[in-house]
């Protein structure tokens, strides 16, 4: 008999729902981990144990997300928020410019980042629409002879996602996949990089897993500091210093759970139908308003209006209490977000769906 207490949904962007079963892993392996007789919070990061650990979750990444041999996987810290500097510091080079597509907060964070660095191209941006949808391509300017392409695939903040890569021609792409990462099949050697922080559909806060192509590693300086240096790390197999242990396990776990559920082919289908439940019921009757324009709507990160903000403020309060943890938008943006990454279940958005219905029948 399980003596897992009643859990609330958990909508939160971040950290976010984790796989029971991965939690009831890490609870057990907490006290001994089975060989070791250790904590999994104890063993060295030189041990053969955690080697171990290391090599399974690099080899189950690969498995999952068909990673070509001709890539590195990095596990770094930091989270996505180093990287904003960490790539153009490796790739911004031979006074070459980069363009950036700005399709959100966190895209514009990293163009704040890579300016400091240097020349910055603003190749497509939706802020004058409060980025509620993703560039056309013929809405973009890409410089033919830019360092890379900068992209952001899914916006957290405004529930937007880009469908497909835009065309870059033979510039390295680079993504933040923060927020998106893994939810679908996705053709890794269409990048020359991609990063995420693990705390949405990967493992827990404390790791940034870097994909990086092998050619792009010569870029990277040795004048640059070196925990700044892509190169020192793929060299060093992710252990020039203590790497974060315990999030590299974890997101192994979680990695081996993806795998185990029928890959990214299984977990796209399951988002793609949560995400259809969920929009269907914003969509339905016009007292709920999506604030993403239909065709760049997010998976990951559902976002929508009520009528009023006093609504909205009564609409937390009552979801929170019947079990519906963290539906209140971001402080910069207001209104509501579901985010239902890749372990949040069905069942989660089948009782969301029934709580704004009536909820909607006592307010509207």
């Amino acid at each position: 008999m399980s003596t897992t207490p009643a859990r609330p949904y958990n909508f939160s962007a971040g950290p976010a729902v984790l796989p029971l079963p991965v939690l009831d892993e890490a609870q057990r392996d907490l006290i001994s981990l089975p060989g070791v007789g250790m904590s999994v919070l104890e063993i060295s990061h030189r041990s053969k144990a955690f080697e171990d650990i290391l090599a399974r979750a690099e080899a189950d990444v690969r498995t999952l997300g068909r990673v070509p041999d001709n890539y590195k996987v990095l596990f770094l810290q930091g989270g996505a928020s180093i990287q904003f500097s960490m790539v153009p510091l490796n790739l911004l080079t031979d006074g070459r410019a980069a363009d950036y597509i700005v399709t959100g907060g966190w895209s514009q964070k990293a163009v704040k980042e890579a300016k400091r660095v240097g020349i910055v191209n603003i190749a497509g941006s939706t802020e004058a629409e409060n980025f509620n949808r993703i560039p056309r391509q013929d809405e973009l300017t890409l410089d033919p002879n830019a360092a890379y392409v900068h992209i952001t695939t899914n916006n957290t903040l405004f529930g937007t996602e880009w469908k497909a890569e835009p065309q870059v021609g033979d510039v390295p792409l680079v993504a933040d996949a923060s927020s998106d990462i893994f939810s679908r099949p996705i053709d890794v050697a269409r990048y020359g990089l991609i990063y995420a922080g693990a705390q949405k559909n990967l493992g827990p806060s404390g790791v940034t897993m870097v994909i990086v192509r092998e050619d792009l590693l010569a870029r990277s300086s040795k004048s640059l500091h070196t925990m700044m240096n892509y190169a020192v790390h793929a060299e060093n197999g992710s252990m020039y210093n203590t790497p974060p242990c315990f999030g590299i396990y974890l997101m192994g776990l979680v990695m081996r759970w993806a795998i185990g559920e029928g890959g990214l082919e299984t977990i796209g289908t399951r988002n793609a139908e949560k995400a259809r439940t969920l929009y269907g019921e914003v969509d339905r009757t016009g007292f709920y308003r999506g604030t993403a324009q239909a065709d760049s709507r997010s998976q990951m990160n559902v976002t929508f209006r009520l009528p009023s903000e006093d609504l909205e403020k009564l609409f937390v309060k009552e979801s929170t209490a019947a079990g519906l943890d963290g539906l209140k938008g971001h402080r910069s943006v207001g209104g509501m977000r579901a985010s239902i990454y890749n372990a949040f279940p069905q069942a989660g958005v089948d009782a969301l769906v029934d709580f704004m219905r009536h909820f909607e029948q006592r307010h509207g």
